[in-house]
């Protein structure tokens, strides 16, 4: 790993200029002044007018309150982060594929195994960049917004939920990883993860008893997200989640080292 440092240079270095990593941000800041928007709706009804789909989005947050609005939050990143950093790890690791840059990377006198690991920490950087764009444009709209029984407490607690949850998604973004570089692009990755989102929405609906069990499922059994009626998150949950992620990058780590990238 003595080349790690160089890697990642290079790696910072073309996600700071991509166009990607400012829309990606601008979209995650957008969301959160969008929720504090909605939970001002829900606050003032008679602003919905006479639109319905406005005012059903908006009554079902419920009270528009600091607690309620720290859930919708939390719930938030445990969806939107999923999707989101499953498309920023899609593009780290597929896009000197889908450029035909591939042989220009692998030519760097560096370890392949260096120019992965550097992609991942590119990958976590960014998504926590992400998450704290999206949890700072929140909370500052929420301030406008007025919303009552604001505490330090309350808002520290709820940060720290949102960091577990955020922490605990991005760990599964190392089989995108993999999927990105066996297909040699961006968009089987891409249809992965949004296939992944529907599957964890069908096992919290119809399966909850596996939730432990389905890695992308366990964030949201931490987070308390899921409902306090099913499964606690037991150790075996972190157990899951811990193998998946692990495996995920010895997978792509493989990958990188052994196939034939030409």
């Amino acid at each position: 790993m003595n080349n790690l440092p160089a890697a990642l240079w290079s790696e910072s270095l073309k996600a700071r200029r991509s166009k990607v990593f400012l829309v990606s941000i601008l979209f995650f800041l957008f969301v959160g002044v969008m929720m504090g928007m909605l939970t001002f709706v829900a606050k003032h009804p008679e602003i919905a007018g006479r639109s319905a789909t406005m005012g059903a989005k908006a009554s079902a947050l419920g009270k528009a309150d600091w607690p309620n609005f720290f859930a919708l939050l939390i719930q938030t990143i445990l969806a939107l982060g999923s999707l989101g950093y499953g498309i920023v790890t899609s593009w780290v690791f597929g896009r000197e594929y889908s450029d035909r840059v591939i042989k220009d990377l692998l030519a760097l006198p560096v370890p392949r195994s260096a120019i992965v690991a550097a992609k991942f920490i590119v990958v976590a950087a960014w998504s926590v960049i992400l998450s704290l764009a999206l949890f700072a444009a929140a909370l500052i709209t929420g301030w406008f917004v007025g919303l009552s029984g604001w505490s330090i407490e309350l808002a520290q607690q709820a940060f720290l939920t949102y960091s577990v949850s955020a922490l605990l998604t991005i760990l599964l973004c190392t089989p995108v990883a993999f999927v990105a570089s066996a297909s040699r692009g961006y968009l089987l990755p891409i249809g992965f993860v949004i296939l992944l989102l529907i599957i964890t929405q069908l096992v919290g609906m119809a399966l909850p008893g596996l939730m432990l069990y389905f890695p992308w499922a366990i964030p949201a059994l931490y987070s308390g997200a899921a409902g306090s009626a099913l499964p606690s998150p037991e150790p075996v949950g972190g157990i899951v989640l811990g193998l998946t992620s692990v495996l995920g990058y010895l997978a792509t780590v493989a990958w990188w080292d052994h196939a034939d990238q030409v």
